[in-house]
């Protein structure tokens, strides 16, 4: 814990998936300078199969859901000791997301939009808006267990870890209806219940119901860390599920689009190994050192994670467009040898970038404090949710520039959802806090 009562271990997990999720992206991320000087991003995990086991190491989606469950868990309980209601508390989690997504997001459509105008190629348009909106699939997934949690929360005080193993179960019968019976459109049902296992364990996690705690046993977290590692091996030895964590295009059967069986089990294994890594690392954070060098990147962690990419667009254009760039056979020892430069080089100009991000940054938060200055709009919130999410999932399948057209109505949807959201709670007496916490003000 830091001074302030945080769990300094929560904000670090954040950090970490941050830095596997942008290292992960960059690593895999292949460009290649055609001789007619068009760039093109083959799909390493594709042509270099062997790469698919990286994924492993990189897939580590599992820590954001449950370090959010953990931190929605006690950020929704002091609400509601506070007296706050549950439109209130959604609302102001869901703008902690909307407002720098959206923001994002009109940049991002509005240079698009620019480069159309002036007549880039459309296939080019296509790939950038694709790269420019790979990672939204996991906002409107969080968005939506952010909006249950009040439900969540509610079932998760009257019956524990049968919850998440109950979601668990779900997400079984789910895979094994897709797979077996051939009903694949009830497949997006474990874009919730898969990474729902992992919120509501954190959930568990924050009560000590894992860790040894009440009824727990104490090697709970041994057990969850090799039984969904062994049923992972299982499912991919025996089963139809490939190795890669990542879809991969061609494969028949995909762990990720939407979460599998073998997800689930990774899903598990990543808990409890987390759980049995607690002490060790709370122990490190609480050197000062090691503390002032994790807090600035869990402090951006949304804008690291929606950023990434374009610095990849950056030495693109740098480098590859005016052939500067050495381009040995991919996946050849000379490639990996140059992918040690490519990280720093990216690097460099991310950290760039979230220096000159810095003002926006500011400004969202004082829009946050000043839209969450009211409540009592409930049909507002929820149907400025329903649109953002569905705009957001748009984006996420088809990218920013399907078919090198920016899509106005997923751009409107939007923009509209976002200020429907924010616009929903003025005049309201009572105010939450970033921790959840409510402030009574006058109206």
């Amino acid at each position: 814990m830091d001074p302030t009562g945080r769990d300094r271990y929560i904000d670090f997990l954040r950090a970490w998936a941050i830095v596997c999720v942008v290292v992960g992206h960059w690593l895999i991320t292949a460009l290649v300078r055609a001789p007619g000087g068009e760039v093109t991003a083959p799909e390493l995990l594709l042509a270099v199969p062997g790469t698919q086991w990286l994924t492993l190491a990189f897939q580590i989606m599992p820590l954001f859901f449950l370090a959010g469950g953990h931190a929605a868990s006690g950020s929704w309980a002091r609400a509601r000791e506070a007296g706050a209601g549950a439109a209130d508390w959604v609302g102001a989690r869901a703008l902690r997301l909307l407002l720098p997504a959206g923001a994002y997001s009109a940049l991002a459509l509005l240079a698009l939009a620019v480069c159309a105008g002036l007549g880039v190629d459309p296939g080019t348009l296509a790939t950038v808006g694709w790269a420019l909106a790979m990672q939204f699939w996991f906002l409107p997934v969080y968005l939506l267990l952010s909006a249950a949690t009040p439900v969540l929360h509610a079932a998760h005080r009257r019956w524990g870890v049968r919850v998440p193993a109950a979601m668990a179960v779900a997400a079984l019968l789910v895979d094994v209806l897709v797979l077996a019976a051939g009903t694949p459109y009830i497949g997006p049902l474990n874009y919730i219940l898969v990474w729902g296992v992992a919120y509501q364990a954190g959930f568990c996690w924050r009560d000590g119901l894992l860790t040894g705690r009440g009824r727990a046993p104490a090697a709970l977290p041994a057990a969850l860390t090799a039984g969904g590692a062994l049923a992972f091996a299982a499912l991919v030895a025996l089963g139809p599920f490939p190795v890669s964590l990542i879809l991969v295009t061609g494969q028949r059967v995909s762990n990720t689009d939407p979460p599998s069986a073998a997800m689930l089990a990774w899903t598990v294994a990543q808990i409890g190994l987390c759980l049995l890594l607690a002490p060790a690392v709370r122990r490190l954070l609480d050197r000062a050192r090691v503390w002032r060098a994790v807090r600035p990147v869990g402090g951006a962690s949304m804008t690291l994670y929606l950023w990434h990419m374009v610095p990849v667009l950056v030495v693109a254009a740098a480098f590859y467009l005016t052939g500067l760039a050495p381009q040995p056979a991919l996946g050849s020892g000379g490639w990996w040898a140059l992918r040690l430069p490519w990280l720093a080089v990216l690097g460099v100009v991310l950290a760039t970038l979230v220096r000159v991000l810095r003002p926006w940054e500011r400004g969202l938060t004082a829009l946050y404090a000043w839209t969450t200055a009211g409540s009592g709009r409930g049909g507002r919130l929820w149907c400025g949710l329903a649109l953002s999410t569905a705009a957001l999932t748009r984006f996420a399948g088809h990218g920013f520039a399907p078919g090198g057209r920016v899509p106005v109505l997923p751009a409107l949807g939007l923009a509209l959802g976002v200020a429907l959201v924010a616009s929903a709670g003025r005049r309201r007496t009572a105010r939450l806090r970033d921790d959840g916490s409510a402030v009574t003000e006058a109206a």
